[in-house]
């Protein structure tokens, strides 16, 4: 499969993404947003910058990039949620974004999950807001509508982790890699895509590829069935071939009971769907996130004390900082430069990177991979990027 092919089945499972891990209503509420704005220290700022994102139930680690922002900058910063049902509530997406707008003190917006509706929103904005510094992040929209409209856009690599995903498991030791899917997920050119990608990678690498057909949690057992599925079937591969095995699954409902057996049976896990230290870890090993919501670093080292009363630690991995916090907080650093002057032209490559650096830095996870979306036409769109964050397999103490 040819490198152009992949990149054009790449913009469909963007958009499945977006829908297949999320939730679904809260009404987008700008009147959160202060309408006058100061610096930390007190004087009258000169801009603010407008934070758009899921709620806490649609999107917790973005909403609470956000609030972390908004308590690091004060006032310079303003937030908004748009609604949960987003799909069937485009004119309501729009209508946030417009009410950001709205204040003439708003000079960059940073739209992340940029869901449907984020596209028709800026040109909307721009009608009467040509200035405006648009930053989108988790984009649903194709990646070269969005590259017309947004300064700047970012994803996931997702097709990258074709090679990833089987790269850390054999670091990790794996002898074989036990993807669990079905049909529905498979019917997705790119799941599919990335699915050939892995099979290939296994092959150079010297490690099996085995496929293992999951109930879809969307059938007649429902999610409850499918997950009841994974509980049974984990310890008998196990038991099968080995704990040398590493397991995927494309389903983000699954992850919570395959990361609770992999770690009773000492298997392998290379990483969720959706890399996180907060997608299905907390709630498979009975880890408290009150009062610690967006605190990355407990998180991580809560997940490695429990993977070290089993043994597990260095044997499963996730990324060091959830990608929406890092495109909320790589946006927001990158607005800053561009209202204080610090570069002029809206498109701006080394601002950019030293935004993500700053971001990573402060997560202290490394270097991040960044790489430029081209479509299937051989088009690289310079603003649309995609990122990969390092693994963290909680082999060291969390610094």
């Amino acid at each position: 499969m040819t490198r152009k092919v992949l990149v054009a089945l790449f913009a469909l499972l963007m958009l499945f993404s977006v829908v297949a891990c999320r939730g679904g209503s809260e009404t987008p509420d700008a009147s959160k947003s202060e309408q006058q704005g100061t610096e930390p220290g007190g004087s009258e700022a000169d801009y603010k910058i407008a934070i758009y994102t899921g709620t806490v139930s649609q999107g917790e680690e973005e909403y609470q990039a956000a609030m972390k922002l908004k308590e690091r900058y004060g006032d310079k910063i303003v937030t908004a949620t748009y609604p949960d049902n987003f799909t069937s509530e485009v004119e309501q997406v729009i209508q946030g974004v417009l009410q950001l707008a709205s204040d003439e003190k708003v000079k960059a917006i940073v739209f992340v999950q940029a869901v449907p509706g984020a596209a028709a929103a800026i040109d909307k904005v721009r009608e009467t807001r040509p200035d405006m510094l648009f930053i989108t992040g988790v984009c649903a929209e194709p990646p070269d509508v969005m590259a017309a409209k947004a300064d700047i856009s970012m994803l996931v690599d997702e097709l990258s982790m074709g090679t990833t995903i089987p790269t850390e498991a054999a670091r990790m030791g794996a002898k074989r890699l036990l993807h669990y899917s079905f049909p529905r997920h498979l019917g997705y050119e790119t799941i599919a895509a990335r699915r050939q990608i892995m099979i290939k990678t296994c092959k150079d690498l010297g490690i099996d590829f085995i496929d293992v057909e999951a109930p879809d949690p969307t059938g007649d057992a429902g999610l409850p069935g499918a997950q009841q599925f994974i509980v049974e079937d984990v310890p008998k591969k196990i038991a099968e071939y080995g704990k040398d095995t590493a397991f995927f699954s494309t389903n983000c409902g699954l992850q919570e009971p395959l990361i609770r057996e992999i770690l009773k049976g000492g298997a392998i896990y290379p990483q969720q769907c959706c890399p996180s230290p907060y997608h299905a870890y907390p709630a498979a090993l009975g880890i408290e996130v009150k009062g610690h919501e967006g605190d990355v670093k407990y998180m991580l080292q809560s997940i490695r004390e429990k993977l070290m009363e089993k043994g597990q630690e260095g044997r499963m991995s996730t990324w060091g900082v959830p990608a929406n916090m890092l495109m909320v907080g790589a946006g927001v650093e990158y607005a800053i430069e561009f209202c204080e002057g610090k570069f002029t032209e809206r498109h701006d490559p080394e601002a950019f990177a030293r935004a993500i650096k700053k971001v990573s830095d402060e997560y202290k996870v490394g270097d991040i991979k960044i790489s430029n979306y081209v479509t299937g036409s051989g088009e690289e769109l310079k603003n649309f990027y995609l990122l990969l964050a390092p693994f963290v397999d909680f082999s060291k103490p969390i610094e």
